[in-house]
């Protein structure tokens, strides 16, 4: 597509202060397709890296261990990723996760978890983050995402959490506290049902939101994405794709285009979620395509605005 063509799908920015709080770890993943030794993951990466084609102020709270390589910390800085919040802990060990999927894609086994540093992670914001207009919390655990909004001096402009299955497990009750202080929750279907307690997604996602956020995600995959509030509801296909190598990190992918869109347009609208939840989407369906955090390094605007125009091209009618 010729730019004259897709000029329109690129974003304007504005380049609102966005502050991302996550894991930044290490994986291992097995697919069908292939596998890896240990590579560079988590919530926080993969958030910080999609958000970082939409805005340039984007600040990170994680903890590593001694053992994560220093250039990967250069790429961010490189990606615009402002590391200051990012603790690097003296003979400790970073996170790891190692994941084997199985022949559909859409479900995987997890071989090995070690919490190492996370285990005891202390989230400290630097003054410099104390004003940011964008929050994003990533997947941890529910009592530390609360930590986070108590310590950020200033309510931000938009507070977006995503969480699992596995908290509302275990923290259920910490999990429903901090609801009731965000504006928009990700989740996928399943973990919809688990937290209503209703099948109908759409029952299920009118009682989300009477729990505390103004606005629901429901990721579904291959198949889309949901967007609701207590008035509007708009739903996002999921684009047909040739090659699917590795799902690993496709939501954190997805929240971290769709607040960098809205930081990138400081526009909190529905609508303009709307918007937001495509360019999202337009950001998991690269990352899907390659192993790991590989095909989020190496975007232009082009990409992703053709991308999106691919979306539009499938709704139209």
């Amino acid at each position: 597509m010729k730019y004259s063509e897709n000029k329109k799908y690129l974003c304007k920015n504005i380049f609102m202060s966005l502050l991302s709080i996550g894991t930044v770890a290490f994986d291992a993943i097995e697919t069908p397709f292939g596998k890896t030794d240990k590579i560079i993951g988590g919530a926080a990466t993969y958030i910080s890296l999609s958000a970082s084609y939409f805005t340039k102020n984007l600040n990170l709270v994680a903890v590593v261990g001694e053992d994560f390589p220093q250039e990967y910390i250069a790429l961010l800085n490189e990606k615009g990723v402002n590391t200051e919040g990012l603790q690097i802990k003296k003979g400790e060990k970073s996170f790891f996760w190692s994941g084997k999927y199985h022949t559909d894609m859409n479900g995987r086994d997890t071989l090995i978890t070690e919490l190492n540093v996370l285990a005891n992670f202390d989230p400290i914001i630097p003054d410099s983050y104390q004003n940011c207009e964008y929050l994003m919390l990533g997947n941890l655990t529910p009592m530390v995402q609360e930590m986070v909004t108590q310590r950020i001096q200033n309510r931000p402009k938009l507070v977006v959490l995503d969480t699992m299955n596995f908290w509302m497990d275990v923290a259920l009750d910490d999990l429903k506290r901090v609801l009731q202080k965000i504006d928009v929750l990700t989740i996928n279907d399943e973990e919809a049902r688990q937290l209503s307690g209703e099948h109908n997604l759409l029952k299920a996602a009118r009682k989300v939101l009477s729990m505390g956020p103004k606005t629901l995600i429901i990721k579904k995959g291959e198949h889309g994405a949901l967007l609701i509030n207590d008035t509007d509801m708009f739903y996002a296909p999921g684009l047909p794709l040739e090659d699917v190598f590795d799902p690993t990190g496709a939501g954190d992918t997805f929240a971290g285009g769709f607040i960098g869109y809205l930081a990138s347009t400081n526009d909190v609208s529905f609508e303009n979620m709307k918007r937001a939840i495509i360019y999202g989407s337009a950001m998991a369906s690269f990352c899907v395509e390659k192993f790991g955090t590989e095909n989020l390094l190496n975007l232009n605007s082009e990409m992703i605005a053709d991308r999106v125009a691919q979306f539009a091209r499938l709704v139209k009618f």
